[in-house]
């Protein structure tokens, strides 16, 4: 990507020209196509990397506006913006049973997981970046568990109970904030999971945001909010986990999830998958033909 429009420090003006706007448009479809699906504010983190826009909120206001505007123009595709956080309940219907069968046969899969040693499931404090890892957890039919900031007791409680019914080691990854109360909610949740599910065997991992992670990824901060209850006992600035970009937040997520995964096993199950997509597709034939 060229910068050179950009210059070497964040635009600071609150009313930009044409030109500026234009430079902004075209650094976020060529960061967007590459990091998609994303969310607006993993955008707004990575325009501001690039000194594209400040890192105050007045940059992301810049960004979330650019990126309505792009999509409302056609210049975007809406499928890049990942938005889970609003959704319909509905109850899956069809026209008729050929109808029925031929969604079964399109979207049938195999478990994953039923046969395998250990339960794997991936936690998220936010529910705006659920979009991002589902690309992964869909993947490898791996339970996506978003936490919402401090989650309920009745959450945990079924989140436990579901863990301990499976009856096998059970490997919990989780990912959150940096701040005050972000680096406080795995720790509930962690301690809601052993309460609730004495008899699992529970192996629970944050894999972000990490200090580290901070300081060898360079990843923008924020002031930490003095407000939080919590922050008296929190040193130095926040970082959210939208501060890490897409791509190398869903490798985080698939590192965690493949590690205990055979390849060669997978390799049988999709050849497994496709010959019964096959026979199903042979059962829908002879029924279309009645």
């Amino acid at each position: 990507m060229t910068l050179s429009l950009y210059g070497t420090s964040p635009l600071k003006r609150s009313r930009r020209t044409r030109t500026e706007l234009e430079a902004i448009d075209t650094a976020l479809l060529e960061w967007g196509a590459k990091n998609l699906p994303f969310t607006v504010r993993q955008a707004f983190y990575a325009m501001s990397v690039l000194y594209v826009v400040s890192k105050e909120e007045t940059g992301y206001d810049v960004v979330q506006r650019q990126l309505l505007a792009l999509r409302r123009a056609g210049t975007m595709p809406f499928e890049w913006i990942a938005d889970h956080t609003r959704w319909m309940r509905k109850p899956l219907s069809h026209h008729s049973l050929e109808d029925a069968l031929y969604y079964t046969q399109q979207t049938y899969r195999r478990s994953v997981w039923a046969d395998s040693p250990v339960y794997v499931e991936i936690w998220l404090e936010k529910d705006a970046l659920s979009g991002v890892l589902y690309e992964e957890t869909r993947r490898y039919d791996v339970p996506l568990m978003v936490a919402r900031g401090f989650s309920s007791e009745t959450f945990i409680h079924g989140a436990a109970q579901a863990i301990e019914a499976e009856g096998k080691p059970a490997y919990l990854y989780y990912f959150g904030d940096h701040d005050p109360s972000g680096v406080e909610i795995d720790r509930k949740i962690e301690s809601g999971i052993r309460k609730y599910a004495p008899g699992a065997e529970v192996h629970f991992q944050r894999v972000a945001v990490h200090e580290w992670q901070i300081d060898a990824w360079k990843l923008p901060t924020r002031p930490t909010k003095q407000s939080d209850s919590r922050a008296k006992n929190f040193k130095g600035d926040s970082v959210e986990l939208d501060a890490i970009p897409p791509l190398e937040l869903r490798r985080l997520a698939r590192e965690c999830i493949t590690h205990h995964l055979d390849p060669r096993y997978l390799a049988r199950l999709a050849q497994q998958e496709a010959q019964e997509r096959e026979a199903l597709g042979s059962i829908l034939a002879q029924l279309e033909g009645n």
